[in-house]
């Protein structure tokens, strides 16, 4: 981001809210300057603005304050956070504790995905799997493969940087698509390949049931 935009951020960040004086004063630059970048971080949806009334006798003055979405611009520890959550975790349940919590997350994730309709062709519910997943910052795709099989590739790992270190991530993954496809496969997937283990994307390989359509649903 531009050095000056940026610097506008972070008063805001400390300041809570500015005028257009304020900040001005703050970065020495003439107030239209600092409309020009205010102008340009509105239009990113990271500033917003609302009329303020003075305490004392005065016009009302317009103060500017960050959105929501301009906390990704500031340092965050998430990752962290959950290498430490996880370690410890790990470190006071017993595996089959830990193996209980990863399927509720994969199922609290099932949870949202959409249901399988009668007579959906493998096309449409494989379609609706893939978009499901790329919402949820997988980035996936699907083949077929070999007439009967057909390939799920996931191309983003939304815990990139902690799958490597904690392969239940990848066990969840792997109920969550297996349950996703349940209707249109014979049997579990195959697991061809891992972001984690530095392929270039995870892959599921799937042997087709006999019909090609889901099991269940609604109809």
């Amino acid at each position: 981001m531009q050095a000056t935009r940026r610097r506008i951020l972070e008063i805001l960040k400390i300041e809570n809210k500015a005028t257009v004086m304020d900040l001005a004063q703050a970065l020495d630059m003439a107030p239209v300057s600092v409309r020009h970048h205010l102008d340009i971080l509105q239009g990113q949806d990271l500033v917003t603005s609302l009329v303020q009334h003075k305490r004392t006798v005065g016009r009302p003055e317009q103060v500017y304050l960050l959105t929501a979405a301009a906390n990704d611009f500031f340092p965050q520890s998430f990752r962290a956070l959950a290498t430490d959550v996880l370690h410890e975790v790990k470190r006071l349940l017993p595996a089959s504790a830990l193996n209980g919590i990863v399927e509720r997350l994969a199922e609290r994730t099932l949870a949202e995905a959409p249901l399988a309709r009668y007579g959906q062709s493998v096309d449409e519910r494989v379609a609706d799997v893939t978009t499901f997943l790329s919402d949820k910052g997988y980035l996936a795709q699907w083949e077929h493969h070999n007439g009967r099989q057909l390939l799920l590739h996931t191309c983003n790992c939304p815990y990139a940087g902690l799958a490597a270190e904690h392969p239940e991530l990848c066990q969840m993954d792997l109920i969550l698509v297996s349950e996703l496809m349940s209707g249109l496969s014979a049997s579990a997937p195959r697991c061809l390949g891992r972001l984690a283990a530095g392929d270039g994307r995870c892959s599921y390989m799937f042997e087709l049931n006999h019909t090609g359509e889901p099991t269940g649903g609604q109809g």
